[in-house]
């Protein structure tokens, strides 16, 4: 897929980051002895900044919700991050950086089906720690975009 990095959002200041990413990831099968959850599919994930910004990788739980051609994806994950470990804001002096190297990835991912084997699906993605591992800050960063998502059977 390919993401705007750093979209204003209710759920993120700013963190003077941009440019695009370019996400890679892979479903795996549901998982069937979770069905009291809803059978979600494994995924890992791959994101790459290419402004030399926050990139970031990990994996997750995504589920999958309408059968037709159109289909709701909701998925979230724990991912690492190689962004700064400390970051202010010079003209505010406020904290900037994601405040934790594990951050949480949830997502949402509202896809059409053009084939048995070929979707597309329009995605917000959002990194941050919901202040699990520092109270004192949470900007987080959000990325909107589009991906591919090819089945390889």
């Amino acid at each position: 897929g390919a993401y705007v990095h750093e979209v204003d959002t209710p759920f993120t200041l700013q963190t003077q980051e941009g440019g695009v990413d370019v996400a890679l990831g892979a479903r795996f099968g549901d998982i069937a002895a979770l069905s009291a959850i809803g059978s979600p599919a494994p995924y890992v994930i791959a994101s790459f900044n290419t402004s030399g910004d926050t990139s970031f990788a990990g994996a997750g739980l995504s589920w999958t919700f309408g059968a037709g051609p159109v289909y709701l994806r909701p998925a979230v994950a724990l991912v690492v991050h190689d962004g700064p470990e400390l970051r202010i804001n010079p003209a505010t002096g406020v904290r900037t950086d994601l405040g934790s190297r594990v951050l949480f990835e949830p997502e949402l991912g509202l896809g059409y089906r053009i084939s048995e084997r070929l979707s597309v699906e329009a995605s917000w993605m959002h990194v941050s720690h919901a202040r699990l591992f520092n109270g004192g800050q949470n900007p987080g960063i959000d990325m909107i975009g589009l991906r591919l998502v090819h089945r390889l059977h």
